[in-house]
């Protein structure tokens, strides 16, 4: 038989006095304005109170509220009561919320993807008739603030309001996890209305967007209004929150069972594991060995360190492929965005900066602004997969610069500051200017993307599709083979997509290596041996390799060590990052005039061999022209000196146009320059 509201306070208040008296105390003494109550608790001291705490949760928490009142404590004060632990049959998708749950109890995950403004919100306000002087007293549960219609008198309208009862609100939307999601679903979101402590300044830092948390609350309608202003037939949906906690940032969402850790455990044994795991990626698409590898490393990561000094250090590894169309570019992005135990991805063309990082939108409800979180932000501690890189606006790019090296994103728009987490690994393709890779044409020149961002990828790969008749058959053969159906025998070298998920999760949550003195040695020597390299010193010495260069060494022996399940970073970690690096600086560093290996040529506009030329240029002009301005030197004087220099002509013409665009010279009649 159902409990009336006396049956449930007398019940609440002998459930407390008997099982959460410490607690209570407790949150008196130290000033607490609410106290949690384990829902296991309340079902074992009351199976049938518990039900009905599920299904009429508002009259429920209210009979709860008085039962407090009633008890006999050192300091009358009133509780808010949060709930925690709910039984899993009141667990709901966001996207399976119907109108079936109305006014129950419900839990629902997700992450946060935008955040109102903490704003003070009108609970109850009091009212005296100006007649007879009555009191009243309004609830203020609906949208609009409420007056009375009619006193007791037979007055109508036009009450006085004495006093409002005010607490602090803010309203959330929560976004579905893509973990959860299926195919290409579009992710759901559903709206969650915070009150009173839990929009306190300590709980507000952790419902900042981009966050994963788990809200327990009521579900009810919110009307819609039309254009009218009349409402509308048809109700969004929203929850009241009753408790919200933040979820850990971790992986263990993917619930790993006894057997497939023993699978992952034996599989790190395996000392063939990373060509395993190489293989494994794309395996439809042919060759792209160096590639594939760095693709393994960058999924596992290296190690975020925090220094003495609060300087952080990234762990994540970047990764930007160049390349022409149609050499498979976005469907190792894709391939990455779905083995990656946490992803988002996303095209150039179709994301903005808002998109991409962060926004400030309208509140509609709360009439104020609202902070929502970008892919970055969403895909915080996983991998952003960002295809078409260079096709996005400069604005848009310019917010990846903070990204991609502090990882943090800050905001400053409409009275809104705040800075969101964005521990983000990054996975970027763009394509040529021209369509074609060109190998001589420094990186900068060739995509519309800033050097200074170029500079912020750990390792970059050229992509390049060039007719080769052995390359090509094997390419063929091994595409028709798929279409064929006959690539199965190959698959007994592949781990198995959800496996290799959760062998990534394990790792990045469990394994954490330190550098070995061996491993510190060999990255040491390789360093310094390749910056003090054999070069001319009569000329401004190219750069081979910089401090970023360094650390992304460091992160990818890290990485190499996480594969093995290894807690220290041996040699062999080491030379496979050198390895690797030295491949990506050969491919994209490499200057041909030179014959060294110069990081001016994607760090920069451009590379130290041309930087040389002007400088030359600039000295033979001010050798022939003294240092007077408005002397004119004939260009056949500057090319017979330039070739003493052993520049090429077409080269001096080049730089002679350079000066010109530049402002450093001027042509004052045919034939002839002059300095500026």
């Amino acid at each position: 038989m159902p409990k009336d509201a006396i049956d449930q306070i007398e019940r609440f208040k002998e459930f407390l006095e008997t099982v959460y008296t410490r607690e209570l105390n407790n949150a008196v003494k130290w000033g607490s304005k609410f106290i949690t109550i384990n829902f296991l608790d309340l079902s074992k001291f009351d199976v049938e109170l518990s039900e009905q705490f599920l299904n009429e949760p508002y009259e429920t928490i209210q009979n709860a509220r008085l039962a407090i009142d009633q008890l006999e404590l050192p300091e009358k004060k009133t509780f808010n009561i949060r709930f925690i632990n709910l039984p899993t049959s009141q667990t709901r998708a966001i996207r399976n919320v119907r109108s079936v749950d109305l006014f129950s109890m419900i839990v629902i995950e997700g992450i946060v993807r935008q955040a109102s403004d903490v704003r003070p919100q009108a609970v109850s306000a009091k009212f005296e008739c100006p007649t007879c002087g009555n009191m009243l007293s309004i609830l203020q549960i609906d949208q609009a603030f409420k007056e009375p219609t009619r006193c007791s008198c037979g007055r109508k309208g036009h009450f006085k309001l004495l006093k409002k009862d005010m607490v602090d609100a803010q309203r959330i939307v929560l976004e579905e996890s893509p973990d959860t999601l299926e195919g290409g679903s579009q992710p759901k979101r559903l709206q969650v209305f915070l009150q009173e402590d839990l929009v306190e300044p300590k709980m507000e830092q952790k419902t900042t967007p981009g966050t994963r948390v788990r809200v327990t609350g009521i579900l009810k309608e919110v009307p819609i209004l039309l254009k009218s202003g009349a409402p509308s037939r048809m109700f969004d949906l929203a929850v009241e929150a009753n408790n919200i906690e933040p979820v850990q940032e971790s992986f263990e969402e993917l619930d790993i069972s006894e057997e497939e850790l023993k699978e992952i455990r034996k599989l790190a044994k395996d000392k063939d594991v990373f060509k395993k795991l190489t293989d494994s990626i794309a395996p439809s698409i042919f060759g792209y060995k160096e590639i594939k590898s760095s693709l393994v490393l960058q999924l596992f990561s290296g190690v975020r360190k925090v220094m003495s000094d609060g300087v952080i250090r990234r762990g994540d590894i970047h990764v930007l492929l160049v390349g022409d169309p149609g050499a498979g570019k976005s469907q190792l992005l894709q391939f990455i965005s779905k083995s990656a135990p946490k992803a988002r991805f996303l095209s150039g063309k179709g994301a903005s900066g808002a998109g991409l990082t962060a926004a400030v939108v309208k509140d509609e409800f709360l009439k104020g602004w609202s902070l929502e979180a970008g892919a970055m932000v969403l895909a915080n501690k996983g991998i952003c997969a960002i295809d078409e890189l260079d096709k996005m606006s400069h604005e848009d790019r310019s917010a990846l610069h903070e990204a991609l090296e502090q990882q943090t994103i800050t905001i400053s728009k409409a009275n809104i500051q705040a800075t969101l987490r964005a521990e983000t690994t990054v996975l970027a393709a763009a394509n040529p200017k021209l369509s074609r890779f060109d190998p001589y044409t420094p990186i900068p020149a060739q995509i519309d993307l800033p050097p200074s961002l170029i500079n912020r990828f750990d390792l970059i790969f050229p992509i390049r599709d060039i007719p080769n008749k052995e390359k090509d058959d094997k390419i063929a053969g091994h595409i028709l083979k798929f279409y064929r159906g006959e690539a199965k025998e190959e698959d007994t070298k592949i781990i198995e997509p959800n496996l290799m998920k959760k062998y990534i999760a394990y790792a990045k949550t469990n394994i954490i290596p330190k550098m070995t003195n061996e491993a510190s040695d060999e990255i040491k020597d390789f360093y310094v041996n390749l910056r003090n390299s054999t070069q001319n010193e009569e000329e401004q010495k190219s750069i081979p390799i910089s401090a970023r260069q360094l650390e992304a060494i460091v992160r990818l022996s890290e990485a190499s060590a996480k594969i093995r399940f290894s807690e220290e970073v041996t040699r062999e970690d080491a030379q496979i990052a050198i390895k690797l690096t030295k491949y990506c600086l050969m491919q994209i560093g490499f200057d041909k005039e030179t014959g060294q290996i110069d990081i001016d040529r994607f760090s920069t506009s451009m590379p130290s061999s041309e930087r040389n030329k002007i400088v030359a240029m600039k000295e033979i002009i001010n050798g022939l022209g003294g240092e007077e301005k408005g002397i004119s030197i004939a260009m056949d004087d500057i090319i017979v000196a330039a070739k003493d220099k052993n520049i090429p002509e077409d080269k001096i013409y080049e730089i002679i146009e350079k000066l010109k665009r530049n402002g450093d010279i001027f042509e004052p009649k045919r034939g002839y320059i002059q300095k500026i």
